[in-house]
């Protein structure tokens, strides 16, 4: 990479004063052996992410249904609806379905067209955090303070190995194979990173702007998660952009802005449409977009108080030690530590050449402290800020959630390894990548001792070669440089024997229903797992009734019922609950109302509006469920229409289902 001088514009005032200079990067097209890793790297993910995708089928009906709705009504498609009779929406935005419904549109409902845009992210999310990393490393070829040259190949191998402990960590080879919006969520905050990056090069408020954009479709996705990067992004613009603080501020007001327009559009299409030209906004309690947002989506996530939410207290215990317990521990734990320690080292050699007076060549000698600063900011600040609201939210807490957290630690490690390889001529960083090396051997056993059989015989392998790659770091610099790298190499594939391990196991495993698990220790809710020999970690569907987060299954003496006739209905049936309702639409292929929402307690529709949907003649039958769980507050609609259609109607089994034929009164 090689670093173009360009003179920034001055105005008429300051025609006669030194003109203050930046620095693009330009970088260096990439050897034979380099693109030929890179290759290896995505055509491996995508095969690990790919392989045996259909065996989760429908994965997450919630979310299979919307897309299947969406596909074929675009008023569904538009606002997310789980139904195309539009009466509810999903709990969250609609941009990852808008890619489902997309693929479903064009290549048919099935198991694949539902799941391949997620693993498709997932490819591209890696390839993206590659290319981030590989340009903030090659940057550091004139680092001061680097007692050995950090050569273009090492850039791209130590890109290529945070790539690659992003792509392996357990949570990411789940999460990438399933249809819940995380998928898009993590795409476009490693893009958003990348923009940052290529914003701090060069001060550009073009590629802020993008990056402000990229945040903005986050939040279409997962709302607030998105904004947990911004502290982070903000920062490391800020610390490294070169140029005055009256421009860097200007800039950061302007991305902000892009980021509030990219989603804000939406929001007001929703809040400004009448209530009866749209569905209800499901997961509220008033039918409001802005409720979602702040309320059950918001601030309730923090403090547990989301108004109707079922199984309070159900989360797990919050704390510090939170993401290394249990079933969070062994989905994404595994190289946190090193994540900090090499992160945060990687932040303070940054720090230090920020402070440095420059040396003859000026502000060119800062230019790869703050290439460093800005990607050691991002990475650090991304994991901690993250991590912190992971540990301590004392609302609905999914251990998939940590998906989030995987692209910073792998970007915390490739920085921090590859700078402090750089100064390997020095004892202290060699005695921190040698600490570290070994340190995150010893956890490795810890996890891997959990699952138990030949896992923990695994971990007991990955201790010994993390123990001799230790020693071998510790003197890098005073042995051969073969020795040397190859305990380098034997450290890296030390750290990735577990997660690998893990993701195989992950990858080999149907996941079916709304709480799913990596890795061969599941359970529900940190600290609660437990071996379970590699079994399928999301429970088959319930029969007859259903539940409220595995939905129903839908014998074919019920499908054939629902479909007679079934196109004269707005709804062919309606259920309590998201999950019964989806099941029962993937089923049949046509229109089920979700009565109260996911966890039946909002309040879609009122008593007197599904009585009125009867008396017109738009729903056909009633199949009775249970959600069951305790509900935190929230509307008791779903009972009091299940209560009038029994005391209304008349019941009759279909194996195992009780049904009410809503056209004939008892």
């Amino acid at each position: 990479m090689t670093l173009t001088e360009t003179p920034a514009p001055a105005s008429a005032a300051a025609a006669d004063a030194p003109a203050p200079r930046y620095y693009a990067y330009v970088d260096d097209r990439p050897d034979l052996i380099a693109r030929a890793g890179v290759i290896v790297l995505l055509a491996g993910t995508a095969v690990l992410y790919l392989w045996g995708l259909s065996a989760s089928g429908y994965a997450n009906a919630f979310y299979s249904a919307a897309a299947q709705a969406g596909s074929t009504n675009l008023e569904a498609w538009f606002f997310g609806s789980l139904d195309g009779g539009n009466s509810i929406t999903v709990d969250k935005p609609p941009a990852a379905i808008w890619l489902m419904a997309l693929s479903v549109r064009l290549f048919g409902l099935s198991s694949w067209s539902i799941l391949v845009p997620e693993a498709l992210l997932g490819v591209a999310s890696v390839g993206v955090l590659y290319a981030t990393l590989r340009r903030t490393l090659l940057a550091q070829r004139g680092s001061p303070g680097a007692t050995h040259p950090l050569t273009p190949r090492t850039a791209h191998w130590a890109a290529l190995a945070g790539a690659a402990v992003f792509a392996l960590t357990p949570v990411a080879t789940l999460m990438f194979r399933f249809n819940n919006p995380d998928a898009l969520l993590v795409f476009s905050l490693v893009l958003a990173g990348y923009f940052t990056v290529r914003a701090a090069e060069n001060a550009s408020r073009g590629w802020l702007a993008l990056a402000g954009v990229a945040v903005g479709l986050g939040f279409l996705t997962k709302m607030l998660q998105a904004f947990l990067v911004l502290p982070a992004l903000v920062v490391a613009y800020a610390v490294a952009a070169p140029a005055p603080w009256r421009k860097r501020i200007v800039d950061l007001l302007v991305a902000f802005a892009a980021m509030v327009a990219s989603f804000g559009w939406y929001v007001a299409v929703v809040e400004l449409t009448p209530a009866n030209m749209r569905p209800y906004i499901g997961g509220s309690q008033g039918n409001s977009l802005l409720e979602l947002i702040v309320s059950y989506n918001g601030l309730g996530r923090i403090t547990g108080e989301e108004i109707g939410s079922v199984g309070g207290g159900r989360w797990g215990s919050t704390g510090l030690t939170r993401l290394f317990e249990g079933v969070s521990g062994g989905m994404v734990s595994w190289l946190i530590p090193a994540a900090l320690v090499l992160g945060l080292s990687a932040l303070g050699v940054a720090v230090a050449g920020l402070r440095g007076a420059p040396a003859p060549g000026g502000d060119e000698r800062r230019t790869p402290a703050r290439a460093l600063a800005s990607g050691a900011v991002i990475w650090v600040g991304w994991l901690v800020v993250t991590g912190l609201v992971f540990s301590l939210m004392a609302g609905i807490y999914h251990d998939y959630y940590t998906v989030a957290l995987a692209p910073a630690i792998g970007g915390a490690v490739a920085l921090g390894g590859a700078v402090l390889w750089a100064r390997r001529g020095r004892l202290v960083p060699r005695l921190v990548l040698a600490a570290t090396t070994a340190g995150t051997g010893a956890w490795a056993v810890v996890l891997l001792q959990q699952a138990g059989g030949w896992y923990s015989a695994l971990g007991w392998v990955v201790l010994a070669l993390s123990v001799l790659a230790a020693a071998g770091l510790a003197v890098a610099d005073r042995v051969p440089r073969v020795v040397a790298s190859l305990a380098v190499g034997t450290a890296v594939i030390a750290a990735l024997a577990g997660p690998y391990a893990y993701s195989v196991n992950t990858a080999a495993t149907a996941h079916t229903g709304s709480i799913v698990t990596a890795g061969p220790v599941s359970g529900l809710g940190s600290g609660r797992g437990g071996p379970n020999g590699g079994r399928p970690t999301g429970r088959a569907p319930d029969r007859g009734t259903g539940g409220l987060l595995n939905g129903a299954s839908a014998s074919s003496e019920l499908v054939a019922l629902l479909q007679a006739d079934g196109s004269s209905y707005t709804w062919v049936a309606a259920t309590v609950g998201s999950q019964n309702a989806a099941s029962y639409q993937l089923a049949t292929g046509l229109p089920v109302m979700a009565i109260g929402g996911f966890n039946g307690s909002d309040p879609s529709p009122t008593l007197a509006q599904f009585q009125a949907d009867v008396a017109q003649g738009r729903v056909h039958y009633f199949i009775a469920g249970d959600t069951g769980g305790r509900r935190n507050g929230g509307s008791d609609s779903s009972g009091e229409i299940a209560d009038w259609v029994a005391q209304h109607y008349t019941a009759t089994t279909v194996a195992g289902s009780t049904v009410y034929d809503l056209t004939t009164a008892a």
